[in-house]
C-alpha cells in the first residue's frame, strides 16, 4: 500500500513539472542559457548586368524625376518608376547607370532587372524591336484587314484579333507574321496571344510557332507488326 501511494506521488509530481500542475507543490523554474550569435554584414555582390552602363542616342531625350523616368524618342515615349532599392543617374557623357540604393538581397535582384528594362526603354523608342511568326499547316493562313488581324487556323470560323495602339502587324506570304512595336512587352505579349490560338504540337509542327522556335518532335504510334 505504501509502495502504491510513493508511485502516485511521483507520478503527479511529474505531471506538474511537464504540464504545469503545481498539486500544492511548488515547482522552481530554471532560467535557459543565453546563446548570442555574430551577425556579420555581407555586402551582395553587384550584379555583372547591373553595373553596365547605357549608351543613350542623340535622338532620345531622357527626363529624371526622382525614381521615375521618361524616355521620348522617334517611335514614341515610354515611362517606368524604380522601386526604392536602386536608382537611376545620368553621367556627364549622358550615359545612364542604374545603382543600388541599399546593401539587400532584393536590392541586388532588382540591380539586373531594372537596368536592362532601362535599355530596353531607351532601345524600344529609338529602334524598336520586332517579333516574328509562321504558321504551318495545310490552309492557314493570316492576313491584316484594317485594325485587325485575321487567322485561318482549321477552325470553324477565322480568329479576328484587334491590334493594340503603338503595334505594326505585318503578313507576308499569307504565312509569316512579324509584330514591331517600341514597347517590347507589349511585342512580346501580342505574339504569345497570337500562338496561343493553335500552339505547334509535337507529331507533325502544325501550328502557329515563333520563326527562331524548334519544336521538339514525337514519333508517331507505329503499325502493327505483320
Amino acid at each position: 500500500m505504501a509502495s502504491s501511494v510513493t508511485s502516485s506521488f511521483r507520478i503527479s509530481n511529474l505531471k506538474s513539472v511537464f504540464v504545469g500542475e503545481t498539486n500544492k507543490l511548488r515547482v522552481s523554474s530554471v532560467p535557459g542559457a543565453h546563446v548570442g550569435f555574430n551577425r556579420k554584414t555581407v555586402e551582395c555582390k553587384e550584379s555583372r548586368i547591373g553595373k553596365q552602363p547605357i549608351p543613350v542616342p542623340s535622338n532620345v531625350t531622357v527626363k529624371l524625376e526622382g525614381q521615375d523616368i521618361q524616355v521620348k524618342g522617334p517611335l514614341g515615349e515610354l515611362a517606368l518608376t524604380y522601386p526604392r532599392e536602386v536608382l537611376v543617374e545620368r553621367e556627364e557623357s549622358g550615359t545612364l547607370r542604374v545603382k543600388k540604393a541599399v546593401e539587400t538581397r532584393r536590392a541586388n535582384q532588382m540591380h539586373g532587372l531594372f537596368r536592362t528594362l532601362t535599355d530596353n526603354l531607351v532601345t524600344g523608342v529609338s529602334k524598336g524591336f520586332d517579333k516574328k511568326l509562321q504558321l504551318v499547316g495545310v490552309g492557314y493562313r493570316a492576313m491584316v484587314e484594317g485594325n485587325e488581324v485575321v487567322l485561318n487556323l482549321g477552325f470553324s470560323h477565322p480568329v479576328k484579333m484587334t491590334i493594340p495602339d503603338g503595334l505594326k502587324v505585318k503578313v507576308e506570304e499569307n504565312t509569316r507574321i512579324t509584330v514591331s512595336g517600341y514597347d517590347k512587352s507589349e511585342v512580346g505579349q501580342f505574339a504569345a496571344s497570337i500562338r496561343k490560338w493553335r500552339p505547334p504540337e509535337p507529331y507533325k509542327g502544325k501550328g502557329v510557332k515563333y520563326a527562331d522556335e524548334i519544336v521538339r518532335r514525337k514519333e508517331g504510334k507505329a503499325g502493327k507488326k505483320k
